[in-house]
């Protein structure tokens, strides 16, 4: 039970004679550039992600005191 050929293309030509090219191709166009600005998005978190992390690992001072006290019975 899944979709034919035939069935895309008829619906295809429906969405086609509502909507007209010009703006189909404007509404493939915005959709095509709103994916494009996620994708580098995604890119520029994960590169951050990954320098703020090899930072952090450079620069990590662990201060404390340690205090050893033996049990005295």
């Amino acid at each position: 039970m899944g979709i034919s050929v035939w069935q895309l293309v008829i619906v295809l030509l429906i969405v086609l004679l509502l909507f007209g090219a010009k703006r189909l191709r404007n509404v493939g166009s915005d959709l095509g550039s709103a994916v494009k600005g996620f994708r580098s998005a995604i890119k520029d978190e994960e590169a951050n992600k990954d320098n703020a992390s090899i930072e952090k690992k450079e620069g990590e001072v662990i201060e404390g005191e340690v205090n050893k006290e033996k049990d005295k019975a």
